[in-house]
């Protein structure tokens, strides 16, 4: 399997795709303790300081769909960097800007 993209990881396996769609996306990202713009943040937080790259461009999407300004990623961005290191930073900020871009 050649395909890296995250379609064929769920064609792969199945279950995988069921949990995100039940249970993450269907569950979690629904709960009403936060909002989707909180958990946005949240998550653009934890995928840039883990240096998600691959996951960040959903997520930094996602992310201003829900709300997010770009001056909010700026800022989040920049916060990180001193806790999470400068690459993870500056990884974030390249992502931000492609899908900024599109």
């Amino acid at each position: 399997m050649s395909d890296n993209k995250p379609s064929a990881v769920y064609e792969f396996i199945p279950k995988l795709g069921k949990l995100r769609d039940e249970v993450l996306f269907g569950d979690v990202w629904e709960g009403e303790e936060l909002s989707k713009r909180d958990r946005s943040m949240i998550t653009v937080a934890v995928l840039t300081a883990l240096y998600r790259t691959e996951e960040l461009h959903l997520h930094i999407k996602r992310a201003l769909d829900n709300g997010v300004t770009e001056d909010e990623l700026k800022g989040l961005i920049t916060h990180i960097a001193f806790y999470a290191g400068w690459p993870t930073a500056v990884n974030a900020g390249r992502v931000a800007l492609e899908v900024i871009g599109d």
